[in-house]
Formats: C-alpha cells, sequence, structure tokens
C-alpha cells in the first residue's frame, strides 16, 4: 500500500559562477546541514540517501554525505543529466512511499567548469532530424552549443509553426531577471529589458546569450519522510507531495521528425498528465511553478506541455501576464535557470527547495500570495522528465 509522503526539511547553497565554489563536497554538506535543521532531526534519523551530479567520480555521493555523518546508511549516486536532482526526490520518494525508509534524504550538487556547456558538433549536419523549413535554415550551422542547436531549433520551429515573435522569447528572460531580482540564492539579480536581450550575442536563432541558462556550481536538498515519522517527531503541516511520474522518450520524440518532440515536449506532456490523473488536480489549480527553462524556447514550449495554456497559446498566455504574478501562475518565481542558474545536480532540487518554501509562505519579496499548489518539472535530454505536484499541509 502507497504511503504519503512529507516534505519535512529543504535546503540548497546560493549559485555561484565556475571558478568561485567551494569543492563539491562542501556545498553539498552545506545544503544537507541546511535541510536537516529545517527538518529539525540529526543526520542519525536519515535512513537513505540518494546523492545526483553529472561531473565527478563514481562515489561523490558518499564523500558528501560523509561530511553529515558515518551512519552506514545505503548511499545511492545517480546521473540523469539534467533532470538528476529531481531523479533523486523521485528515488527518495519511492524509498518513503513504499515503506522501505521512513525518512530519507535527496541530495544534489555540482561543481561545473566554465564552458561547461559549450561543446560543439563535430560535423556540419544538423541535429537529429528536422521539419523541412527547419531543416532549410539549420544546413551548414556550426559553432553553437549541441544543447542551443537542439533547443533553439525546437524555438524555430515553434514560431514558424505559430508565427511568434522573437520579442515574446526575449520576454522570458526580462521576466526571470525581474524575478530573481527578488532571490539572494540567484546568480544572476539585474534587471534586463526585452531590447537588451535581443541585443545580446546570437547563440542560435531565436536565442541570445541572455536566453540561454549558465554553467552554474551549487548544491540542494530536500528530506522526506512517512506520516509515522513526522508524528512521532512532532512535525505538523508538512508540505506534501501530491503525485510524481518520471517519463522517458518514447517513439514519438523521433518520428515525425521534429525538434520540439526531440527535446522533449512529449516526455513532459505525458508526464504532467500521469500527475493531473494520479491526484486529481489540475493545471488550472495550479498556483506557482518551477519549470525546466534551460533556454527561453523550452519554457515556451513547456507552459503547453504542461497544460498551462492551450497549444499555440504561450505567445498569448506571455504577452498578457498569465506567467507572473497576478496571472494564472507564478512561473519561475526563483529566477530559474536562466537567472538562478543550473548547476545541474542540484537543479531539480532547488525546484523543489523553491516550492515547499513558497507553500509553506517564507518565500519572502518573491512570495507568492496564498499558494497551495505547486508544480515542478524537470528534464534532462537523453532523456527523462519528472513532475512533481506540491500540496500545502
Amino acid at each position: 500500500m502507497k504511503r504519503r509522503v512529507n516534505v519535512i526539511g529543504v535546503g540548497m547553497t546560493k549559485f555561484v559562477k565556475p571558478g568561485t565554489s567551494p569543492e563539491y563536497y562542501v556545498m553539498a554538506a552545506e545544503a544537507g546541514r541546511l535541510a536537516l535543521a529545517d527538518a529539525g532531526i540529526p543526520y542519525s534519523d536519515v535512513e537513505q540517501a540518494y546523492c545526483g551530479y553529472v561531473y565527478g567520480d563514481s562515489t561523490c555521493g558518499q564523500r558528501s554525505v560523509y561530511e553529515l555523518g558515518l551512519t552506514g546508511i545505503p548511499v545511492v549516486n545517480l546521473n540523469n543529466n539534467c533532470s538528476t536532482g529531481s531523479t533523486a526526490l523521485w528515488m527518495a520518494r519511492q524509498a518513503v512511499e513504499t515503506g522501505a525508509a521512513e525518512c530519507a534524504l535527496a541530495l544534489g550538487f555540482e561543481k561545473m567548469a566554465k564552458g561547461a556547456l559549450a561543446a560543439k558538433f563535430d560535423d556540419r549536419e544538423p541535429p537529429m532530424g528536422l521539419h523541412a523549413p527547419v531543416m532549410i535554415e539549420l544546413q551548414g550551422v556550426t559553432g553553437a552549443p549541441p544543447a542551443a542547436q537542439m533547443f533553439g531549433g525546437a524555438g524555430r520551429e515553434y514560431r514558424f509553426e505559430h508565427g511568434t515573435k522573437r520579442e515574446t522569447f526575449a520576454a522570458i528572460s526580462v521576466k526571470a531577471r525581474r524575478h530573481a531580482s527578488r532571490n539572494p540564492y540567484a546568480l544572476f539579480n539585474q534587471i534586463l529589458t526585452v531590447e537588451e536581450v535581443l541585443a545580446s550575442e546570437e547563440v542560435f536563432d531565436p536565442l541570445t546569450r541572455f536566453q540561454c541558462c549558465p554553467p552554474t556550481c551549487g548544491a540542494a536538498a530536500a528530506i522526506l519522510c512517512s506520516d509515522d515519522f513526522a508524528d512521532c517527531h512532532g512535525i505538523r503541516g508538512a508540505v506534501t507531495i501530491a503525485a510524481q511520474a518520471m517519463t522517458t522518450d518514447t517513439l514519438s520524440s523521433f518520428e515525425p521528425k521534429s525538434m520540439i518532440r526531440m527535446v522533449g515536449y512529449d516526455m513532459s506532456r505525458d508526464a504532467a498528465r500521469k500527475v493531473y490523473e494520479a491526484s486529481g488536480i489540475g493545471p488550472e489549480d495550479v498556483d506557482v511553478v518551477e519549470l525546466h527553462d534551460c533556454f527561453t524556447a523550452n519554457e515556451i514550449l513547456t507552459y503547453e506541455a504542461l497544460g498551462l495554456c492551450p497549444e499555440g497559446g504561450a505567445e498569448k498566455y506571455v504577452v498578457e501576464g498569465d506567467n507572473t504574478y497576478g496571472g494564472k501562475h507564478v512561473t519561475n518565481p526563483s529566477g530559474g535557470l536562466l537567472s538562478k542558474g543550473h548547476p545541474l545536480g542540484a537543479t531539480g532540487l532547488a525546484q523543489c527547495t523553491e516550492l515547499v518554501w513558497q507553500l509553506r509562505g517564507r518565500a519572502g519579496d518573491r512570495q507568492v500570495e496564498d499558494a497551495r499548489i505547486a508544480l515542478q518539472h524537470n528534464i534532462g535530454l537523453g532523456g527523462a522528465c519528472v513532475v512533481t505536484l506540491y500540496r500545502r499541509g
């Protein structure tokens, strides 16, 4: 029988630029200690630990949690690309839900290098197969990072299909910086205008430099437990995981040939659908969202994949301000990956941390008024998508 899972503690470090961070295990231990202090429990109460990172050796998880204590618990190291942090959360949730553990730690961390996302294709062929008009534009293109070519190609395909303005993509970055200006944990706090976003160096049309997430260093953690554990420790009013789903690629990611599908649109749509069906909660009930805005193009695509707006309706959703305070859903109040930063292994748990703070009413100047339902979306190409729905109380 499945049990309810509570998030009783969260913590994260301030995200910083490569070259300015301490060692990975120092950041990881700091996030872990913050989560334990938030939960009000000692590390000795944790029965299992799931540690996520993309760059590192095979047992960086042990090196990190040993800073918290040497208790002999199972420590699982995992890498699921950009969805690594939320995969750690998914595994910890399963452990508690099934009774394998009463209390589990999900920990994500990353110490990235400058230019970590800037590898280039070796040949002159466009990435994967594309719709004809997009493929014509991409022929012979080189120089952009592979991820920018893929997500930029998806954005270009979306523009061809719906006539979306470049200014709409740029407006996503403007919103991200405005939200991040209220977040002391974010890497970039400076406000930008649409004109400044569009004037920044072009990376891969329609993406400019300010529309791409930066390599970042940081760590985040969450403590999950059962109702019995919470009762025994006098923990009341915890945030609960109402539903969670992980999806991976199907044939639809590659057939028909579409960059939109290849960067995970169907994975996101299917995971969201599973979560809504399992919880009985729909997108219209969601108050606050942290979604995977690695590039502005992906945020636009994800609005539709998560059902926050109709297919083809993302531009209207953005122009009418339904993606920010005063609109239908406050998306990425943290500043998102674009402005908060994207340390690959930590991102999913940083999203979790922000949403738990929001549901507790402890998000400071960026607090979403009376937030009760929160939605998290974290995707990694390769691929895996994790969607998590949280409920207050």
